[in-house]
């Protein structure tokens, strides 16, 4: 999948265009499903693909960087631009790139130039007072990598990140289905808002899989922090990983495009929000961030989800390509956020999201298979 990908060009800046708002988190996120890869094929031996890989990796940094140099310009942009940060954080380590440096430290000034509502919580992009689940994937890792390798003694980071993941938790969680909404209106004067919260009505699939992703990927880094930071991000992490279980869909293992209303007319399974679970359960399993029951709840429900895909979302080409079918375009909150209008989004085929999310959980089942095999052995 990931060959495919880069057989078609995608994720790459083209020269003399301008990046669009969402050019950013999809060059970001599929860079990091490649660095995953590489990481992972280096030991105990290599594959045919992985020069490829890292020569697809620079041309993809390389594209993006020269648009990153510019704090205040950076801050213009959706928190999604800090996905890029694994792939120049890679190209600064590997080969001491100065522009790879200046870009890091430039997204690092930008989030201090980014706008906050009232709460502290960063706004997402350019609607005040607005603060959604889908930038926490970018934002929490890439604050927590920055700070390990250039500002260690910083000691208010920690604090800014439960503070960034608590209020979209305590605006945006469902009581009654334990998962979290798309979003809140700290303003509360959104069409959509609570007027108790400022929250959003629709838990969108794609939105949650963005935060609960950003758990688990915030645990791997969060070794260098105050122990408060793991337990925090854990104990989020075992309780949504509950609810997310519960609400898989019983036939097909996977999630629905608007999770609380399954079977219900113009709803349908989503393969992007799909993939993502499928690869922070199984993530979440292999590293042992749950508890071993729900754990084991996780590694069959994320394992019976990635069959589904494999079967119902992944296309086979004659030219030996591989595509991903089922990915809803984009949902925004700059809309009237109701159930019809998530449900009629066009779907995207080839979508980097999805084979980006594909390639974290089809990596994510292959280690799992091979340490739950080694552990038989």
């Amino acid at each position: 999948m990931a060959d495919s990908v880069i057989s078609r060009g995608q994720a790459v800046v083209e020269q003399g265009s301008s990046p669009s708002a969402s050019t950013y988190l999809q060059v970001g996120f599929f860079q990091s499903a490649i660095i995953r890869l590489i990481d992972y094929y280096h030991t105990p031996g290599s594959v045919c693909a992985e020069h490829k890989w890292e020569k697809y990796l620079q041309t993809s940094t390389d594209s993006i960087k020269p648009y990153l140099l510019n704090a205040t310009k950076d801050a213009s942009y959706p928190l999604d631009r800090l996905s890029t940060g694994k792939g120049l954080l890679h190209q600064f380590e590997e080969y001491h790139t100065s522009t790879a440096s200046e870009a890091l430290h430039s997204l690092r000034e930008s989030i201090n130039l980014q706008n906050k509502n009232a709460l502290g919580g960063y706004w997402y992009f350019e609607y005040p007072n607005w603060s959604y689940l889908d930038g926490m994937y970018s934002l929490i890792p890439f604050l927590l990598t920055y700070t390990a390798h250039f500002d260690p003694k910083n000691e208010s980071v920690t604090d800014d990140v439960i503070h960034q993941l608590d209020l979209l938790w305590t605006h945006c969680y469902q009581n009654e289905s334990g998962l979290l909404v798309h979003g809140y209106d700290a303003s509360k004067t959104a069409s959509w808002a609570s007027p108790v919260t400022g929250a959003s009505p629709i838990v969108w699939d794609r939105s949650l899989g963005w935060y609960m992703m950003a758990l688990v990927d915030s645990l791997d880094f969060s070794t260098p922090f105050p122990q408060r930071l793991s337990d925090y991000l854990q104990r989020r992490l075992v309780q949504l990983a509950e609810s997310v279980i519960s609400a898989a869909d019983p036939k097909t293992g996977c999630w629905w495009q608007v999770m609380t209303f399954p079977n219900k007319q113009g709803n349908y399974i989503e393969s992007s929000g799909s993939a993502m679970f499928t690869a922070a359960l199984f993530k979440a399993a292999r590293l042992g961030y749950l508890p071993e029951k729900i754990a084991s709840e996780a590694r069959k429900a994320a394992g019976k989800c990635y069959n589904h895909i494999v079967d119902a979302f992944v296309v086979k080409n004659e030219n030996g390509t591989l595509d991903y079918n089922g990915t809803v375009s984009v949902c925004s909150l700059n809309s009237s956020a109701s159930y019809e209008y998530y449900v009629s989004q066009p779907l995207l085929y080839n979508s980097v999201h999805g084979t980006a999310a594909f390639v974290h959980a089809s990596l994510e089942h292959e280690m799992l298979e091979n340490a739950e095999g080694s552990s038989r052995k």
